[in-house]
């Protein structure tokens, strides 16, 4: 099954002058409306500027090269907390928070160097059994012939428990992560979950206020294998400010929940939107391993990254002004058809399916993407021994936002 386009957004898409076509709407993505814009600014402006948006001018890169390219171009495209930092959101200037995805090196090299320890191969074999003997209690746990919120239920518990565990906090209160995660991305608008900065912030001091009560047992305690005791004995993050602290705990929160809850999501969605593929994975449950990063492409749980420009460059044969604001459109790169072939198809044995920008690129690549996409596989591997099927019975719901391409709800039946 080709993308879904909406007659409407495809006229829409190609008779829009192209110096009007904004494509950062939250809208398009909440409403999975947003393949015939980037297929459009891909063939005629891969580097393309928008002067008015809800989130002020912007240049757009939407090709896979060219994401690829500015990617590398770090000391030209900053990832600076000080100068707008990573989303395309501006957060008020007092209020930016610095973290090691949100600067540029050597500070960035270092910062993560603190954590890396966290996804080395030793320590992911030992979280292998672990994670397998959740996925199976969660899968045991639900209803048959019951209608159940897949994203609830499943996308979410398995994760949180997950990132309990990587920063060794309470599971009894492992929610509370999931509610930070929504709260440090969510739009603020009213009747939303943050209607504004202010109330962000309180959100922001209440997750601090917990995770000092960590920090402050494991800083004079010996070394431990969790996150918060690696950033507590790092030389490079031992004597970070709070705010730093705070800006480092929401990117591992947001990084640790976010891109896994949302392909887990994403993975039941596509097969359902796929029957083909589906059949082809229960006949061939080795397929599990190339089906992987085929819905972590399809998925991209981040649709862009931004930078800002700190010198005038030529690129693409565009001049970007130093102060520029540049967004790097993942899920656009990820359905470029002169990188990927048949980039809007859906294809669980696809012949390459690690090419793809979900987890960036260069320095800033995801750390711990090879722990989200064990944690897919174990959990298909497990989907499989147990149900025939998982099928949708209703639309799914998606987040407003042009930042997390989400999903909140997908209700689900599992025959019994």
């Amino acid at each position: 099954m080709n993308a879904p386009v909406n007659l409407n957004h495809a006229e829409i898409a190609a008779t829009t002058p192209l110096d009007k076509l904004d494509v950062s709407d939250p809208a398009l993505f909440r409403d999975d409306v947003w393949h015939p814009y980037f297929a459009r600014l891909r063939r005629e402006a891969p580097v393309h500027y928008c002067r008015e948006s809800m989130f002020g001018p912007y240049w757009s890169i939407t090709t896979y090269k060219d994401i690829v390219q500015a990617e590398l171009l770090h000391k030209v495209f900053s990832s600076e907390s000080s100068l707008g930092g990573i989303s395309i959101r501006d957060r008020p200037k007092d209020l930016r928070l610095p973290m090691f995805i949100a600067m540029d090196p050597p500070q960035h090299d270092e910062q993560r160097k603190a954590v890396q320890p966290i996804v080395a191969p030793g320590n992911l074999a030992k979280l292998e059994h672990l994670i397998r003997e959740r996925a199976c209690r969660i899968l045991d746990s639900l209803p048959r012939n019951e209608t159940f919120n897949w994203v609830d239920r499943v996308s979410i518990e398995l994760t949180v428990q997950m990132l309990a565990t990587l920063f060794d906090f309470p599971q009894e209160d492992r929610r509370k992560l999931s509610y930070w995660s929504d709260c440090a991305t969510a739009l603020p608008m009213p009747g939303g979950l943050i209607e504004n900065e202010q109330q962000r912030e309180a959100v922001f001091a209440e997750m601090l206020q917990y995770f000092l009560g960590l920090w402050n047992a494991r800083v004079n305690a010996e070394p431990g294998n969790d996150l918060i005791s690696m950033l507590a004995h790092a030389p490079a993050t031992r004597h970070m400010s709070p705010r730093e602290f705070m800006g480092n705990l929401v990117l591992l929160i947001v990084g640790g929940n976010d891109t896994t809850r949302n392909s887990i999501s994403g993975g039941v969605l596509f097969l359902n939107q796929n029957p083909e593929e589906y059949a082809k994975l229960r006949a061939d449950p080795a397929l599990v391993e190339s089906m992987v990063p085929e819905i972590i492409r399809y998925q991209t749980p981040i649709a862009h990254m931004r930078r800002t420009a700190i010198a005038d460059v030529e690129f693409g044969g565009q001049t970007i002004r130093e102060g520029d604001k540049v967004v790097m459109w993942y899920i656009s790169g990820n359905r470029d058809e002169t990188a990927i072939e048949e980039p809007d198809r859906f294809i669980i044995d696809r012949k390459r399916p690690r090419q793809h920008l979900s987890f960036g690129f260069g320095i800033h690549r995801c750390v711990g993407n090879r722990l989200a996409e064990m944690q897919l596989k174990i959990l298909w591997e497990e989907i499989l021994k147990r149900f025939e099927r998982i099928e949708m019975v209703g639309p799914e719901k998606r987040v407003y936002s042009t930042f997390i391409h989400g999903i909140t709800e997908l209700p689900v039946r599992i025959p019994g």
